[in-house]
């Protein structure tokens, strides 16, 4: 009881059926969410002003000191983009602000930038991960870091046939998620400070065959997991560590809108799967149901 009792006096982040932090109603919320970070390496504005360009249709839209969050319908299939800072704590207080706060809610997808982590991955590439190394901390306050970070299959699929419909070069594999953006990423701070760890890491990652760096992924795919939900990512390569290419503005603005458009896709195959599921009273996909509907 006295547990029971600690627990509820711990305030809540709600104020008349809303979260404080998202200030948007659980009705204004699409079932497919997706992440993204406000990135001046990827964007010169807030991603759910670029993702809103796409949609068909507005249906809410609201702003908070920490969130920014629109839902509208792409192909009629609603969908709702949250635009956060950078890392996991700040994914994480959204992600969590979602799943607390919206029981329709069911998948995420991280849309954002990274760093390749072998040589032949090109400048414009987008990676879909698997799953995702969790060196950052903010997933470890959840559960043991034994957990995998592990993206759900259903999400791989359509992010796949969505990035080839679009036609959009892309790789599927591991990413790495960490905190820092200097000596855990190798790169010297300030007065160049590295410790030897720090230079050997980008050769340890590479070797154990991960494609790709960035901060958000692991807390997505950790939660939605340990959750029961969906979740995803796809990023694109901004700039690679062994060949010390950068990508253009030029190539990154078309890559990444294109970027846009095949997650909105990956919702709409979703969606058709999601209906093929609820019609064939099935739990989970397998790929003769699409046969099976077919016919």
């Amino acid at each position: 009881m006295a547990e029971s009792e600690g627990h509820n006096n711990i305030p809540s982040f709600n104020w008349k059926g809303k979260s404080v932090f998202l200030d948007i109603s659980s009705e204004n919320v699409s079932p497919y969410v997706i992440l993204a970070v406000r990135d001046p390496l990827c964007l010169e504005r807030d991603p759910t002003v670029e993702l809103a360009k796409h949609f068909d249709k507005l249906i809410a839209e609201s702003e908070t000191t920490l969130f920014k969050t629109i839902t509208g319908k792409y192909k009629n299939v609603p969908v709702t983009v949250c635009s956060t800072g950078s890392g996991a704590p700040d994914t994480e207080l959204a992600l969590m602000e979602f799943i607390m706060t919206c029981p329709g809610v069911n998948t995420f997808i991280r849309l954002g930038a990274s760093g390749a982590f072998q040589r032949d991955i090109g400048i414009g590439e987008f990676v879909i991960s698997t799953g995702a190394v969790r060196d950052e901390g903010c997933s470890k306050e959840y559960i043991s870091g034994y957990y995998p970070a592990m993206a759900n299959y259903e999400v791989l699929l359509c992010q796949i046939e969505a990035f080839e419909r679009k036609g959009i070069p892309y790789r599927v594999g591991v990413t790495r998620s960490l905190d820092t953006m200097y000596p855990g990423l190798g790169r010297p701070s300030y007065k160049e400070y590295l410790q030897k760890e720090h230079e050997e890491k980008i050769e340890y990652w590479s070797k154990a065959n991960v494609l790709n760096i960035e901060r958000e992924s692991s807390i997505i795919l950790t939660l939605t997991t340990l959750f029961g939900l969906r979740g995803g990512s796809n990023c694109i390569i901004v700039d690679n560590y062994f060949t010390g290419e950068i990508v253009h503005r030029q190539l990154l603005q078309k890559r990444f809108d294109e970027g846009i458009e095949a997650t909105l896709e990956t919702f709409v195959l979703l969606h058709e799967l999601d209906e093929l599921k609820r019609d064939s009273k099935k739990r989970y996909f397998y790929p003769s149901l699409w046969m099976v509907s077919k016919e």
